[in-house]
């Protein structure tokens, strides 16, 4: 079965039965289900406005039609920014006054995937409980729509990069001239999607001399799996050191997950974008940061490096948001490279993530290894254990816990347990009978070694 709804967004494969794949019926029915459920928040007949973008997969256009088409049924106006961005898209909702946004994307998942991610009023995912209220809806299919004189409008909008761009420039945080005076060579992989169009216009933006693009025509033939994880970089990784840059730029196909390389074709570390770009604002304005439970432990070392605070959330950027507001953080985001700037909007957003971390380097001086030298040198290990359905995964993790209780663990989403020198995370999957278990120490053998520990330990309880 591959329609997955979560917190995160409703996503699937393309073709197949109704139902088991993302099919044109399913996007009806969940953008119906959408719409109901802003018109149940707003309250009142007034007319509502929805902004919408896309990734460049080859199945965006076909189901951006079935979306718009079925919102502008439900007598809702929509503002089709076309390709774009999730962060783009996120702002565009709070800029326009928008009732809500939708991004088509999949995220890092391969081609023949596509979602449909959902956005409340704020520019922000939706709650779990938000998210059931549309489930719900859905399973109900007792929809209504609006009578031909009030049909929604299709209003397309083609600034909205620019716009974006635009805002990250006016960020004080951010230095043009320094990163202008610095003539950075920049390789960009933008894996055939929406970065294409944006981390260019961005670096050009921004003064940077060369750009080396890789992969930055937005056909959604995605030429290597679009998860940026090491195996699947070779080209940008040789790439950076053979044409002489100072770095490598990586993101995913809606540009919200952010990976740097060394000008030496080493990554930088998709652990680090989040704590490279900490360390700049922690040095000019101490605060608080926050990650999830599955994050480095890099960025609690930053932060009391800069006399500053940090704490973690559940796995999730909706949860991370929660926590930053919670805790009036600074600076927000999750291992997989993505950032997010409160001051610019609560979303994770490569493109500021480009722009903090060049004025970084502009500023400090120096090569990107030889920032990412000045970092504690923590490895990650990820796995996942197969479990009997009928297996109770809660009264296994609990157990855990109980086990481990001198160590006061967490169980604020599955257990995580803290070790002076390490730590190793344990979740179970909403959509898979597995758990998955996460584990950071001093060395990849380290990290691979408390692994299989509890992966022993799991079977054994």
């Amino acid at each position: 079965m591959t329609l997955i709804a979560s917190v995160s967004g409703i996503r699937g494969t393309i073709g197949g039965p109704v139902g088991s794949n993302l099919t044109p019926l399913d996007a009806v029915a969940f953008a119906s289900a959408y719409g109901q459920w802003l018109r149940a928040q707003s309250g009142s007949d007034r007319r509502l406005r929805v902004a919408l973008g896309r990734d460049a997969r080859t199945s965006g256009e076909a189901l951006s039609d079935l979306v718009v088409s079925t919102l502008r049924f439900q007598g809702i106006d929509v503002l089709d920014l076309g390709l774009s961005t999730t962060p783009t898209v996120e702002m565009m909702v709070t800029w326009e006054g928008c009732d809500g946004g939708i991004i088509l994307t999949a995220s890092h998942n391969p081609g023949e995937w596509n979602a449909l991610k959902l956005l409340n009023s704020r520019g922000e995912f939706l709650s779990a409980e938000d998210g059931a209220k549309i489930l719900k809806a859905r399973e109900e299919g007792n929809f209504i729509f609006a009578p031909v004189s009030e049909l929604g409008l299709r209003i397309e909008v083609q600034d909205g990069i620019e716009r974006h761009i635009q805002a990250i420039l006016n960020l004080d945080l951010v230095d043009v001239e320094a990163i202008r005076a610095c003539g950075f060579s920049v390789a960009v992989d933008a894996v055939a999607s929406t970065g294409g169009i944006a981390i260019p216009m961005l670096l050009k933006a921004l003064g940077v001399a060369r750009i080396e693009g890789l992969h930055c025509e937005p056909t959604g033939h995605f030429p290597h799996n679009p998860e940026p994880l090491r195996k699947h970089l070779d080209e940008i990784c040789a790439l950076v050191p053979e044409t002489k840059c100072d770095l490598g730029i990586v993101v995913d196909p809606d540009v919200d997950r952010l990976v740097f390389v060394s000008e030496d074709g080493e990554l930088f570390g998709e652990e680090y974008t989040l704590v490279a770009v900490a360390d700049y604002i922690l040095g000019r304005q101490p605060g608080h940061v926050v990650s999830n439970l599955s994050s480095s432990r890099a960025l609690r070392d930053i932060a009391e490096r800069h006399n500053s605070t940090y704490s973690a959330s559940a796995v999730g950027e909706v949860h991370v948001v929660a926590e930053m507001k919670a805790k009036g953080a600074v600076l927000g985001g999750e291992g997989n490279g993505g950032i997010i700037l409160p001051e610019l909007h609560y979303g994770r957003d490569a493109l500021v993530g480009v722009a903090l971390f060049l004025t970084y380097l502009a500023q400090r001086g120096g090569t990107c290894s030889a920032l990412r030298a000045t970092y504690p040198n923590y490895a990650m290990a990820k796995e996942k254990m197969d479990l009997d359905p009928s297996v109770d995964t809660d009264a296994l993790l609990a157990r855990v816990a109980a086990a481990h209780q001198e160590l006061h663990p967490s169980t604020l989403d599955g257990v995580k347990i803290d070790f002076p020198d390490r730590w190793v995370h344990l979740r179970k999957s909403n959509t898979e009978p597995i758990i998955r278990i996460y584990t950071e120490a001093p060395t990849q053998a380290n990290a691979e070694a408390l692994a299989t520990e509890f992966a022993a330990k799991l079977l054994s309880l």
